[in-house]
């Protein structure tokens, strides 16, 4: 949420972190307050490298056995009367606390076998235009999301059985081996993660367990072990929504409103305090370096460094919450920032994972609200995060249309593939300082704002007429929030074919560098050729930077304080993105 959920303003929650690049329209506050928060972000990111989150490794720890102990069960939970094995396919659920499948796993069974498949399948290329599907940035990060989880595991009497391959393969043969009854995972909902659980499934009813009476290999048993997959990735429970996905409002505020009035949200998990023992293993297997999968090793010199794993998250929530007091109360106003780390609250990253629950965050903002205070900013986030909720059941309603160039609506529109254009802009070669600052920050940092990413997809789609997926496919390479959903949902929106009434949305860069970079600070970071200029040169550089790739299809000037429309235009005018109650994914 991309919380990024890729991008409305104000992500993200969460593939895109985390997300509508079309959100609610808000300036930024002119109050003290808000200038005070300003001057502070100034001044963290003048640092090389901005730590997310920004605590030592013992605080750190602290702050997660601290969490996990609240979320301990020492007395209620069911009594465990589970016989045998019982297998918890990690997939992008990589955590602990709150994790239903893992509980569900240690309720039915004697021993847990907790299993990640490292799938090349991950690691090859985008469907249209053969992209890396997982850049070294992600990569790296969501291997450090395994080093974090097999070490939680470990203080639970448990471990991570690390296997490379395919999991429609490798799955059904370690249920074969250890004798397992069930295979416990969560639900995902775009086609090719839905193809891999029928692909498991499948190969799993080859295979009966000999505790149910079978010979081992008899096809199609109804005592063939089972894969049975749990929704555990929004804040509202599936089975808990008022209408089915099939019946979806195509109006995220009519989506909203009927869910908040109609819907709860379920409590965490609470778990037992021991999850052991696990089966014997020869070999647990180690988390790969991003080399062995076939990526080169980056390593970031400037702008924020996400830390992946639950323990990060965990402790990026204390940090952001609890220990900068006045950063969640103010959060609404500061959203639309675009340097520093505490701007936004950051959690998109641990939420695409699944690092993060978003239960989680709701009952922290629970419990902030019940110690400290309730304002609009705390409820923001929750917002947010029902935008992601939208974007994930959006996708079942959808399916590939998300994925295809008219969007959900099947848009006919005559978009260009123009390599050269294309390499521009995702190089940061545009012309335009602020596009490129953003799409500079992105290919370091694996990270841009909601704001940021609502005006790079406005760019290329209205002013250099680019085909759509091939900017959602290159933030699929690179986010570290990427999640499909959430990003393609966004990209539908931005490009206005997904199911808005309001899709025509253009962003005037001018108007987005006034209002949002007023003194130059983010672009003169990631373009220090610029630093040199006076700040209010430095979104219009001249011959000091390089020459536009494009001219805007609707520029903004003091002297109108409008866009010029051509004639006969049925876009909205520019600016007018307000869309009222729309609001980003949490970034």
């Amino acid at each position: 949420m991309n919380l990024n959920v890729m991008i409305k303003p104000p992500l993200s929650l969460t593939k895109l972190t985390a997300s509508s690049f079309i959100t609610f329209h808000c300036k930024f506050s002119k109050t003290n307050m808000h200038s005070s928060f300003s001057a502070r972000a100034r001044a963290r990111a003048t640092a090389t490298v901005q730590h997310v989150p920004e605590l030592s490794p013992e605080e750190m720890d602290r702050v997660c056995e601290q969490t996990f102990q609240r979320y301990t069960s020492v007395s209620g939970l069911v009594n465990r009367k589970g016989k045998g094995v019982a297998i918890v396919w990690f997939r992008n659920d990589l955590r602990v606390l709150d994790n239903e499948a893992l509980f569900r796993a240690w309720v039915s069974s004697e021993a847990i076998l907790p299993v990640y498949c490292v799938d090349p399948t991950l690691f090859g290329t985008t469907h249209y235009f053969g992209l890396p599907k997982t850049g070294a940035l992600r990569a790296q990060f969501i291997m450090e999301c395994l080093t974090d989880l097999k070490r939680n595991l470990v203080k639970r009497g448990l471990d991570l059985l690390i296997q490379h391959g395919k999991p429609e393969e490798i799955i059904p043969s370690l249920a074969k081996a250890f004798k397992a009854h069930t295979v416990y995972a969560h639900k995902e909902t775009c086609s090719e993660e839905v193809k891999v659980e029928k692909l498991v499934t499948r190969n799993l009813q080859e295979y009966v367990p000999p505790s149910t009476g079978g010979l081992g290999n008899e096809p199609r048993s109804t005592n063939a072990t089972k894969l049975e997959l749990i929704w555990g990735g929004t804040m509202y429970h599936i089975d808990d929504l008022p209408f089915d996905c099939e019946n979806l409002p195509d109006v995220y505020t009519q989506f909203r409103k009927s869910v908040e009035s109609k819907s709860r949200i379920r409590n965490c998990i609470r778990l037992p305090a021991s999850l052991g023992p696990p089966p014997e293993v020869g070999e647990w297997g180690c988390v790969p370096q991003v080399t062995e999968l076939g990526l080169q090793s980056e390593k970031i010199s400037k702008g924020m460094k996400f830390m992946g794993g639950e323990s990060a998250a965990i402790g990026r929530i204390h940090d952001y919450f609890w220990k900068k007091q006045d950063l969640l109360k103010v959060y609404k106003v500061t959203r639309n920032g675009m340097l520093g780390p505490d701007y936004s609250t950051k959690f998109s990253p641990w939420l695409a994972s699944g690092s993060l629950s978003p239960r989680f965050i709701y009952e922290e903002v629970k419990r902030y609200e019940k110690e400290r205070q309730s304002n609009d900013s705390t409820y923001w986030v929750l917002f947010e995060l029902i935008w992601r909720d939208y974007f994930r059941f959006l996708s079942i309603k959808q399916g590939n249309l998300l994925f295809h160039a008219g969007g959900p609506r099947k848009v006919d529109i005559n978009w260009s593939q123009d390599q050269t254009m294309f390499d521009a802009w995702r190089q940061g070669q545009t012309g335009y300082p602020l596009i490129d600052a953003n799409m500079k920050e992105l290919a370091s940092t694996g990270f841009m704002s909601n704001r940021g990413r609502q005006i790079v997809c406005s760019f290329l789609v209205r002013d250099m007429g680019i085909d759509w997926r091939m900017g959602a496919e290159w933030f699929e390479t690179c986010l570290l929030d990427y999640d499909p959903c959430s990003n393609y949902g966004n990209w539908t929106y931005g490009a206005g074919v997904g199911n808005d009434p309001r899709e025509d949305r253009y962003f005037s860069i001018p108007k987005q560098a006034q209002n949002y970079d007023p003194e130059g600070e983010f672009v003169a970071y990631w373009l220090p050729e610029l630093r040199a200029l006076p700040r209010e040169k430095r979104h219009s550089p001249g011959m000091m930077y390089l020459k536009p790739i494009v001219a805007l299809k609707h520029g903004y000037t003091k002297k109108t304080g409008d866009s010029k429309m051509p004639s006969g235009s049925r876009r909205a005018k520019p600016e007018d993105n307000r869309r009222k109650g729309h609001g980003d994914r949490t970034y």
